[in-house]
């Protein structure tokens, strides 16, 4: 396999990659996500990654590198509707509070981009993740003690306290912001 890029500030998900022993760079991608869409589509999860993506790879082709870049893009969905990132700390609360007791999904979706021909390949995971009935005193401590206010659907998994929890169907990386069966598959598929 050759030189991997990722093309993402996140410490999670270069984590991942890290647990996957890859070896890769960071360089994170300057494309800005126009998160205006709130009805959920695979199709405009898949152009983020793949437009993050494409951002680093067209930096990179002026080098003249032959380089996989993988841009990656995650959501959090209930109801058919995009949960981002909250505005504040009321947003997070509200947010939590209506996934209280629910099942919803998370999205990510992978793009791998060839730097030198712009070849790629973009497809997505979905994992559903099930919250127990949460007190308003459970997202309060969440909320002072974690401040996840930078993560879509105002949570990070792989930090909720116990209690928060009740069933995952699906890769629980795929909730962090990576799934590493996907990414392993198309990186070898554009090796």
């Amino acid at each position: 396999m050759g030189k991997i890029i990722l093309a993402s500030s996140s410490p999670r998900r270069a984590d991942i990659l890290k647990k996957m022993k890859l070896d890769f760079d960071v360089i994170p991608s300057e494309y800005d996500e126009p998160h205006t869409q709130t009805v959920f589509s695979c199709e405009f999860v898949e152009k983020l990654a793949y437009n993050k993506a494409l951002d680093v790879a067209q930096k990179l082709n002026a080098k003249g590198d032959n380089i996989l870049v993988l841009g990656a893009d995650t959501i959090v969905v209930i109801d058919n509707k995009i949960l981002g990132k909250p505005q504040d700390y009321n947003d997070a609360f509200e947010t939590l509070k209506m996934l209280s007791a629910k099942t919803h999904f998370v999205v990510t979706s992978v793009a791998v981009i060839n730097s030198e021909n712009f070849e790629y390949i973009v497809e997505s995971d979905k994992t559903f993740v099930t919250f127990e009935n949460l007190t308003d005193s459970q997202i309060k401590f969440y909320l002072d003690n974690f401040k996840p206010f930078d993560k879509a659907g105002s949570y990070g998994i792989q930090e909720l306290p116990e209690g928060f929890v009740k069933s995952v169907d699906g890769q629980i990386d795929n909730v962090i912001g990576l799934p590493s069966k996907l990414v392993q598959k198309l990186l070898e598929k554009m090796s």
